[in-house]
């Protein structure tokens, strides 16, 4: 029996995760925030939390409340739980620990709290997680030769507190506010040209020609300096609504991890 696999968060990292393992069979799960943060949201699962369901690839992911959880795994959904402490794992009407692997795929960067009960795998994706200490095992997210690697000692490269590629496409809140978009996901954008507004007076425009490939969702009360937004100067509106390689090379990670983890306890049941 396949065990199942929380993600917490959905965000376009861990929804490559998902995806990645869901369509290899295994029952997948997120749990999300209240209000979550993603920017690419076309290819984040978190999205259902604000839609009731959201598609990413032709698979779908809904939101539920844990009694609908079970439901929705055998209708061959995501199903995503608003549960930011992961407080379904104290649920064993729900979940069986003993058959329940964790990904923490939230990129919060710190050291995480403990989980609140023992589970067979605790994996970790990128800075703030040490293999051997505070999980079981933990996957690269920097681009280099080592994106993906599963580690099971140590930690990941340190974090380089800057964006990777151009740091002019990441869009930043001017001020504290709402985002009022003006431009949709996959839509093209020249240079200069005006994307979303803050407070109705800050405008938010396009640092060069290229494509939104994400913008955070309207209804988040953005803090100064908050990322909220994408630009892509590829020519190219269909990559906004595929999961990324970058994305695919970290879910392939934590496959690899499952597996070897699945295949060590097969070995300690063993005669």
């Amino acid at each position: 029996m396949k065990p199942l696999i929380l993600i917490r968060g959905g965000g376009d990292l861990a929804s490559g995760v998902a995806l990645r393992l869901h369509r290899v069979g295994f029952p997948v799960a997120i749990l999300e925030l209240e209000h979550p943060l993603s920017v690419r949201r076309a290819v984040s699962f978190s999205e259902a939390v604000y839609e009731g369901a959201h598609k990413v690839e032709g698979v779908t992911a809904r939101l539920v409340s844990a009694d609908q959880f079970q439901v929705a795994l055998e209708a061959g959904e995501i199903p995503v739980l608003i549960d930011p402490n992961a407080d379904v794992l104290r649920n064993q009407f729900v979940i069986s620990p003993n058959s329940t692997f964790l990904v923490d795929a939230r990129l919060r960067k710190t050291e995480p709290e403990p989980l609140p009960v023992q589970l067979p795998l605790h994996i970790g994706l990128g800075p703030g997680f040490t293999a051997g200490e505070n999980c079981h095992a933990v996957i690269e997210t920097r681009r280099s030769h080592t994106l993906g690697r599963a580690l099971w000692s140590g930690p990941t490269q340190p974090d380089s507190g800057q964006p990777e590629g151009d740091p002019h496409r990441v869009l930043r809140a001017p001020v504290e506010g709402f985002v009022e978009p003006l431009k949709a996901i996959g839509d093209m954008c020249r240079e200069g040209e005006e994307i979303a507004r803050m407070n109705e007076s800050h405008a938010i425009s396009a640092p060069f020609d290229g494509v939104l490939r994400g913008l955070i969702h309207p209804s988040i009360n953005a803090s100064k300096g908050m990322k909220i937004g994408d630009i892509d100067p590829r020519n190219d509106s269909s990559a906004c609504f595929l999961v990324s390689d970058k994305a695919l090379a970290v879910g392939g990670g934590v496959l690899e991890a499952v597996l070897m983890k699945m295949r060590e306890m097969e070995w300690s049941a063993a005669p």
